[in-house]
């Protein structure tokens, strides 16, 4: 059974959400029958290389907020990520376009180290003091991944490559019906929607693996946080 996770690693519910569903996926009895395939959604698309900015800044400036507002949005999501076991930096982050990391994970996907590099990405972006809209780290993340730092340097260097991959995914997500992120589909059967608890994971595994009768997906998205195409991330 295939699981496809449409995500953004700008996105902190899709850093939750990601933990979640590896708990989730641990409960299931045929999980080793599993495949799991990342996804690209870009939550700020078009947005400039380079146009980058502090996160609690952001968030200020996107909801009207003052600045301890703002950063009080932050603490939120941190005591959550924190509740899961992740790692998470409130101060010091930077927000911008993530179109050069998606198209480096399909470059790792297509060298099978996707999934790897992903992780690297989301740490280096919630939990440490690394940003990932800087060249230099995602060659650096590219090479701890397990790829060739030549190649992680040519891909980067040309503004075409893998950029269909990321494309044709965004296009899959809309017409899948997926507004916001973490959105994951199960076999092409059921959806999921946002950073669900880990047990509602399980159960839509369950779901999918008895009724193996392929179907239009069937979203299910609950009241789970989730970060939306127009970059808000619901607190």
């Amino acid at each position: 059974m295939r699981v496809e996770i449409w995500s953004d690693i700008a996105c902190p519910w899709c850093y939750i959400g990601k933990a979640r569903f590896e708990e989730g996926l641990a409960a299931f009895a045929h999980r080793d029958d599993v495949e799991v395939v990342y996804r690209s959604f870009e939550l700020d698309p078009g947005r400039a290389r380079g146009d980058v900015a502090p996160v609690v800044d952001m968030l200020a400036a996107k909801y009207g907020r003052t600045r301890e507002e703002a950063r009080a949005m932050e603490e939120h999501v941190a005591s959550v990520a924190r509740g899961q076991g992740l790692e998470y930096r409130v101060e010091g982050r930077e927000h911008g376009g993530t179109f050069d990391v998606h198209r480096l994970l399909h470059l790792a996907k297509a060298r099978g180290r996707q999934e790897a590099l992903l992780d690297l990405a989301y740490r280096a972006n919630f939990a440490e003091d690394r940003s990932v809209y800087e060249t230099e780290v995602l060659v650096r993340l590219a090479v701890e991944a397990g790829l060739d730092e030549d190649e992680a340097r040519a891909v980067l260097a040309d503004a075409a490559a893998y950029a269909d991959d990321v494309r044709a995914d965004e296009r899959e997500a809309a017409e899948l019906g997926a507004t916001g992120v973490p959105f994951f589909v199960l076999d092409r059967r059921y959806g999921v929607s946002g950073g669900q608890p880990a047990e509602v994971f399980t159960r839509a595994l369950e779901q999918a693996w008895e009724g193996r009768v392929p179907q239009p997906v069937d979203t299910a998205s609950g009241d789970a946080a989730a970060c939306g195409a127009d970059g808000t991330c619901a607190v």
